[in-house]
């Protein structure tokens, strides 16, 4: 069982100034370990997605941020992204992993080993479990519970990430019950002490987390 869990985070769904969140964005990495930065802009236009890549990539990937880009293999594979991530709606595991070459593919599992297990069989590089709480982010059609990360990180050696109304206060369980990445979106732009804030203490909250799990 790995000891290892970091920081995923994702985007706000629609990004009205894109300076102004790169700014919001490099001041989040300046406060503690981040792993990924999924870029997830539900049904924007192509090129306001790549837009977004051209600003919020070169800040993320300066700092070691692998930029991952949500939902469209398509664009993602002639755009400067370090991967993508696919839904079960999305295009399959498959065919994303022969678009993206050895550039990273996750997939949304929902609440299901079995999806997973798949995923991993068609060479994801991750897997996704949630929603674990309550999220106003998006639409979540499963809901988690805990024992689906321990038990993956028992039997299965791909990467899980933990996903859905992710906090400072609900982390640390989540890090104790085996997840490699806890993916946060509001609770870090949302967070009333600021960004930078939120990541430190969510970093701390994994800590925590971790020190259980020994």
């Amino acid at each position: 069982m790995t000891l290892d869990c970091r920081l995923y985070l994702i985007t706000p769904p629609a990004l009205t100034d894109l300076a102004d969140f790169g700014r919001q964005l490099a001041r989040a990495l300046e406060g503690g370990d981040v792993a990924a930065l999924q870029i997830r802009l539900k049904d924007a236009p192509d090129d306001l997605v790549a837009a977004a890549v051209d600003v919020l990539g070169p800040i993320a990937q300066a700092r070691d941020v692998a930029v991952i880009l949500n939902d469209r293999p398509d664009l993602a594979a002639r755009l400067p992204v370090d991967g993508v991530h696919v839904g079960q709606s999305d295009m399959a595991c498959r065919d994303a992993r022969k678009l993206m070459g050895d550039r990273m593919v996750g997939v949304t599992c929902h609440d299901s080993r079995h999806l997973a297990m798949e995923a991993a069989e068609a060479g994801a590089d991750y897997v996704a479990f949630g929603a674990f709480f309550p999220t106003s982010t998006k639409d979540a059609p499963t809901r988690a519970e805990p024992d689906i990360l321990t038990i993956w990180q028992e039997t299965m050696e791909t990467p899980c990430v933990a996903i859905g109304g992710i906090t400072v206060e609900n982390a640390s369980g989540l890090a104790t019950a085996g997840a490699d990445f806890l993916a946060v979106s509001a609770g870090v732009w949302s967070y009333a002490q600021g960004p930078d804030a939120a990541v430190a203490a969510l970093n701390a909250a994994i800590a925590e987390g971790l020190a259980a799990r020994k």
